[in-house]
This record gives structure tokens, C-alpha cells and sequence, in this order.
């Protein structure tokens, strides 16, 4: 069975970009360099060429990694959930602790995750225990440093064009 991975359109340009950099910029530059010190004779003292190479391959197994992503990719607009009053993919979800501390947090696709900036993987614990959730439920989170309750303060979705 092969698996999807929802991601917003925003993300899914950020990997499509990031795939036409390494393959219409980075790699034909490596690969000039490599050609160029492949022509200076002993390439197995030849650091240019040595580097070069473990380059080219770094750029090529990223590149496949993108390409497998792209390829199992659900593109997502969270603008488009009719849904407003639960939390699905997408949803910015304003979340209360015990303490009443608050913490806003996006539900993304896990290649756009970005716990530093409140986006959170689709596939996150915190994540998986919010979907469909409304304003008022608690729900109970088991972290590494035990089970967290977060109460569902607020939801919101971006406004579609």
C-alpha cells in the first residue's frame, strides 16, 4: 500500500523549488567542476575531483528524496475545509495548558514541519491527538515526559481566495 503525505500547496512549492534548484543549478555546476578535474590527470590525489564527486552524489540522493516526497505528496488546501469547527489538516489550533499558558500551533504536512515556528507534523503525537477536535475539548497528550492535557481554546483556517 503505497502511503500519502498531505501537504499544503505552500510546502509542496517549497520542495519543488528546492528540486529545480539542485537539479537546474547545483548539480551542472558540480558536475563542470568534476569534468574540469577529471581532466587534470591523477584524479586519486585529486581533491577537486574527489570532493566533487561525494558532491554529485549528495545532490543525487537528495534529489531522489525530494522526488519520492513530490511523488507521494496530497497537496492540501487547508483554505478550502468546509469543516471550520473541528481541526483538520491545516488549522491553526490556539491550545491552553493546566496552567493557562497558551500556545497557537499549525497542523502542516511533516515536510514543512517546523516545531520552532508553531508548525507542527500532520504525523506528531500532539497532532494525531487533535484531529476533529472542537473548541472545549481537552485532550490528553503522552510526551517523554509524561501525559499533557491541552484544551482547545480556538481554531482557524486560512481565508481562501
Amino acid at each position: 500500500m503505497e502511503r500519502t503525505n498531505p501537504i499544503t500547496p505552500v510546502g509542496f512549492a517549497a520542495l519543488r523549488a528546492r528540486y529545480e534548484q539542485l537539479f537546474a543549478v547545483e548539480r551542472p555546476a558540480v558536475v563542470e567542476i568534476v569534468h574540469w578535474a577529471a581532466g587534470n590527470g591523477d584524479r586519486s590525489e585529486n581533491g577537486d575531483y574527489i570532493y566533487g564527486r561525494q558532491k554529485l552524489r549528495a545532490i543525487d540522493r537528495e534529489l531522489g528524496q525530494l522526488s519520492k516526497k513530490m511523488k507521494v505528496a496530497k497537496v492540501l488546501d487547508p483554505s478550502k475545509q468546509e469543516d471550520r469547527d473541528r481541526v483538520f489538516f491545516g488549522a491553526t489550533v490556539t491550545l491552553a495548558d493546566i496552567d493557562d499558558a497558551e500556545r497557537i500551533i499549525t497542523l502542516v504536512g511533516d515536510d514543512e514541519a517546523n516545531a520552532s515556528h508553531g508548525r507542527i507534523g500532520w504525523n506528531a503525537p500532539l497532532a494525531r491527538a487533535l484531529r476533529g477536535a472542537r473548541v472545549g475539548d481537552v485532550k490528553t497528550v503522552t510526551l517523554p515526559t509524561g501525559p499533557k492535557e491541552w484544551e482547545v481554546v480556538g481554531i482557524a483556517y486560512p481565508i481562501g481566495e
